[in-house]
């Protein structure tokens, strides 16, 4: 019997769209049920949110007060008890969140953990990219073991609503949880522009802007075509924006429908990030530019004039 659990991401009572992506995971593996369990102190709001996704055969909800805070030590030990209940499966976002949870929770019940699941050959047989996503491997798991996963998102489309909503259903747990983590404080950028991992739309910016100031350029765009505005490694450590905006291996693996890259030069790291977007636009003086490998439209030329032009005809 296939059964399996998926650990919701939220913040603020509002789920993450990475949740909904790790529901079409699910569903490749043809499970017998596909849970969806929600911690927090109140999980009412986002509880009612998870059990609208299509899929989803019911919604298991803890209320503690030490859920209030998604921290990795207090989670994992209420995942990995319930987990023993029958499931056959335990998936979370490949986000900051799940890297952070997931080992702990696989360490837990004592399996592996497969990491950023691209694709399902089988019950327990995956493939995951390895590499900065030059290489696309096969993974087994052993079948007598739970198979804790991640799932890389940008590989996934979000399911959409059911017509019926599943039940929902409130668990009591007697878990001890550890004294020696305790929360502190969550500071994170404020914007109203949309979330650089679920937004349709992305604008970037690399080194080719030349400063923080002119980074006001990518600002302005992404504004005008309601996106969200990333940067490549290179305009991150130059200081022209901060590291919550950084897109690629080493930040945040994306798949918009449509990604701009200006001033981006497109090192094998930053094109791991956004390899799965749907239409890629490339602006950038020097037309040997690697980005230009990837782009589906390329437009070689001073940035500087080429932007302003495309934001007034917009």
């Amino acid at each position: 019997m296939s059964k399996i659990l998926i650990v919701a991401e939220h913040l603020n009572g509002q789920i993450n769209a990475s949740t909904a992506r790790c529901v079409t995971c699910a569903r490749e593996l043809k499970p017998d049920a596909i849970d969806v369990l929600v911690l927090s102190d109140a999980p009412g709001a986002v509880a009612a949110q998870a059990a609208k996704l299509d899929g989803v055969s019911k919604v298991l909800t803890i209320a503690r007060p030490e859920n209030a805070h998604p921290l990795a030590a207090m989670l994992a030990p209420q995942i990995a008890m319930v987990a023993k209940n029958g499931y056959s499966h335990v998936l979370l976002p490949s986000t900051t969140f799940g890297k952070d949870v997931a080992p702990r929770v696989a360490a837990l019940l004592g399996t592996g953990q497969v990491s950023d699941i691209m694709s399902v050959a089988g019950p327990h047989t995956f493939t995951r990219p390895i590499y900065a996503g030059n290489v696309v491997v096969t993974v087994e798991t052993p079948a007598d073991a739970i198979v804790v996963g991640t799932v890389r998102t940008a590989s996934w489309p979000a399911v959409g609503e059911a017509a019926n909503a599943a039940p929902v259903e409130a668990l009591s747990l007697d878990v001890p949880l550890p004294s020696h983590t305790r929360f502190v404080e969550l500071q994170q950028a404020s914007s109203e522009r949309p979330d650089l991992q679920s937004a349709r739309r992305v604008v970037s910016g690399g080194r080719g802007l030349g400063s923080k100031e002119n980074f006001e350029i990518i600002y302005r765009l992404a504004d005008k075509l309601h996106a969200a505005a990333g940067a490549s490694r290179a305009a991150v450590d130059a200081g022209y924006c901060p590291n919550d905006m950084q897109v690629g291996q080493t930040g945040k693996i994306i798949a918009p429908d449509l990604y701009i890259a200006i001033g981006i030069s497109g090192a094998i790291q930053h094109l791991t990030g956004i390899k799965d977007a749907g239409t890629i636009v490339a602006i950038n003086k020097d037309a040997e530019a690697p980005i230009f490998e990837v782009a589906d439209i390329g437009l070689v030329g001073d940035l500087f004039k080429l932007v302003p032009e495309l934001e007034a005809a917009v």
